[in-house]
């Protein structure tokens, strides 16, 4: 009889032993792989290669039992935790083993040594850990995370963390949409900072962590998100790329808008409202690369690859799923976190809405937008999410796909359709707000945000006064005049219509 692994569970997980090798290292190096990641199973008395059930002959199934749960506490430092069960397959007997997740990483065989045996799962196989991810299964053991710890060689500057509590309170007041939700966020202080992990104590004085420096200037080269649009559906020939290094929150921005910039974007309408709709859920793309940061492995030496091909998006982030987390576990909302501090920090700048929200939610709104379902795996020692674009010609709500259209104004500046709908709201209107701009035109409010920088820097608005009192000006004295042209050609006349509404109905 032949029977596949995935009979077991997650083929990946799962280890086919026709008897207990002489050897017992090559027994226990998969029992020791299982302990320091996600855990697994291993199935004494059947054949690795052909999936044979040959049973475990006249040996008594007890009996072996307490010999491999015997073999395993000798030879293992800490002790595993694990449970032996006979199964019976068609008219033989075999072991199941199964190797639960450890809590006191890393474990290793005693004798030789966590540096040479402490062995972890890469893409199906064990294989020894190298000095980072022993590194981080000690920490793992520990219950430290990395970023929280003291950032040597580094000393406390009063100036550069005023300027970051600053910083994260304006953006944190900037992701609200309305006031009572401005209302609820307090500047940040000095406490509230040593209570993220992002400061720590030395002796009584403060001192920066590791999460300290990754929200203010990252050292290290390798922190960065790296942006490539390819033509066709292999990784041959750029169109654009970009690399985005400083702060992670800023990286996490940049690269949320290249990929704005390169996906496809239609109209919808419903009934007055002529919405922008990118071809792909923007909402969940952001919080998969704001994951991507808060997630990764400081301690690799790779960096975030967001790539951009004709049939797909894909997000890669260094380090492998965090304390004994697996692809079912992650995708069903739970969440283990490797960087402690930065979380802390992007859940208050409001980066990402809660640990664990952002794989559920991207396959909801695929789902819903009648996209592929996206993939969630383990590459290596990273991990990668494809988000799958449409193939057909119409990408959303029976809409023909289109690209973002550029207009001309009369000297020579360009504007999106975006940033039209922007001006023709602030004309009617020079008192609305950015959130008030995001609920009319039907997009995210990071991406009005950056398009009214946009406006801003090419001189077509200006802002007079400050957010709460202020108000919008347009800087073409002829823009209606040109604007007129426009409606003519483009035929959108419903959104002036309901933007006129918007205005009259939202005053302030």
């Amino acid at each position: 009889m032949v029977v596949q692994k995935e009979l077991f569970g997650e083929s990946k997980h799962i280890e086919f032993k026709e008897e207990i090798p002489k050897k017992h290292e090559k027994f226990l190096k998969d029992i020791i792989a299982f302990a320091n990641t996600s855990g697994g199973k291993t199935i004494v008395g059947i054949v690795d290669d052909t999936g044979e059930v040959v049973g475990l002959g006249d040996q008594n199934p007890f009996k072996l039992s307490d010999s491999i749960s015997n073999m395993v506490s000798d030879a293992c430092t800490p002790q595993i935790n694990m449970e032996i069960t006979p199964k019976t397959i068609g008219d033989k007997t075999v072991l199941e083993v199964e190797v639960f997740h450890g809590k006191y990483c890393p474990y290793y065989l005693t004798s030789v040594g966590k540096e040479k045996s402490a062995y972890v799962r890469v893409n199906g196989t064990s294989r020894p850990a190298d000095a980072r991810t022993l590194k981080e299964l000690e920490l793992m053991g520990q219950q430290l995370s990395y970023d929280t710890m003291r950032e040597i060689g580094e000393n406390y500057d009063s100036t550069a963390a005023k300027q970051l509590m600053d910083g994260m309170y304006q953006k944190a007041i900037d992701a609200c949409r309305n006031e009572s939700e401005r209302e609820e966020v307090h500047p940040l202080t000095l406490a509230k900072l040593e209570d993220f992990g992002i400061l720590c104590k030395d002796g009584k004085d403060y001192a920066p962590t590791h999460a300290y420096t990754l929200l203010t200037n990252p050292k290290d080269r390798n922190i960065k998100i790296q942006c490539a649009l390819f033509k066709g559906m292999e990784r041959d020939e750029f169109i654009d790329k970009k690399e985005f290094r400083g702060a992670v929150q800023d990286q996490v921005e940049e690269a949320y808008q290249f990929v704005l910039r390169h996906i496809n974007m239609g109209a919808v309408i419903d009934g007055l409202y002529r919405h922008d709709v990118y071809e792909l859920p923007t909402k969940s793309i952001r919080e998969i690369i704001a994951n991507a940061c808060l997630h990764r492995s400081y301690m690799d030496s790779s960096s975030i690859q967001v790539s951009i091909y004709d049939d797909r998006l894909e997000v890669d982030s260094p380090g492998m799923l965090y304390d004994g987390l697996n692809i079912t576990e992650a995708l069903s909302g739970k969440s283990k976190c490797r960087n402690k501090a930065i979380a802390e920090a992007f859940q208050y700048m409001k980066i990402i809405e809660g640990w664990g929200t952002g794989l559920p939610r991207l396959f909801r709104q695929c789902r819903e937008r009648g996209l592929p379902e996206p993939k969630f795996e383990e590459f290596g020692d990273g991990i990668k999410v494809t988000i799958y674009r449409r193939s057909d010609s119409e990408w959303v709500n029976g809409t023909t796909q289109s690209t973002t259209q550029t207009t001309q104004l009369p000297d020579g500046r360009k504007m999106s359709d975006v940033e039209i709908h922007i001006v023709d709201a602030m004309k009617e209107n020079s008192k609305i707000t950015q959130s008030q701009l995001a609920t009319l035109l039907g997009i995210d409010i990071n991406t009005v945000k950056y398009h009214v920088r946009s406006l801003s820097k090419n001189n077509v608005i200006e802002r007079k006064g400050n957010n709460r009192s202020g108000e919008w000006v347009v800087l073409i004295s002829d823009y209606t005049k040109w604007r007129q042209k426009y409606f003519d050609n483009a035929g959108t006349e419903d959104f002036q219509a309901a933007a006129i509404a918007y205005a009259k109905n939202n005053p302030s």
